[in-house]
């Protein structure tokens, strides 16, 4: 089986209620389960991830997600390194017409050098990096 590349986006939506794509996560991560072996995701996108759980769900929220994927036997987090940042920056010179974040730059890199072509996220920004993204109904 598959590794899926968990990105911000996703990981919002599957968690807050009040997201605009949360019953399609909700969907897509259920199935997911069964498809995929790993859920690979980065610090950075763990720190994006909780400030927009603590700032819009509340600690608690933020809190009991953080609890669930590291005590996940099936979530992976990559930390990133001074070589992947640095490859980042010059992936995010060659993007420079679109509005790539730095986190988004690395998990390219990560995924990349992974080998992981399928991201869960709701924005385009991993299309655009040649990754297939899902769930793509509706998107």
């Amino acid at each position: 089986m598959k590794t899926l590349f968990i990105d911000t986006s996703g990981w919002v939506a599957v968690v807050n209620r009040r997201d605009q794509h949360y019953e399609m996560a909700k969907d897509f991560y259920r199935q997911a389960f069964k498809n995929y072996a790993v859920f690979l995701t980065t610090n950075l996108v763990v720190a994006e991830t909780y400030i927009l759980l603590r700032t819009d769900c509340g600690w608690a929220t933020a809190s009991a997600w953080w609890e669930k994927i590291t005590a996940s036997d099936k979530v992976k987090i990559v930390y990133a390194d001074p070589n992947a940042t640095f490859d980042a920056f010059t992936l995010l010179q060659k993007y420079s017409d679109h509005p790539f974040s730095l986190t988004d730059a690395v998990s390219f890199v990560l995924m990349g050098q992974l080998k992981i072509q399928d991201a869960f996220a709701f924005d385009n920004h991993f299309t655009i990096a040649g990754f297939q993204r899902f769930p793509m109904a509706g998107l």
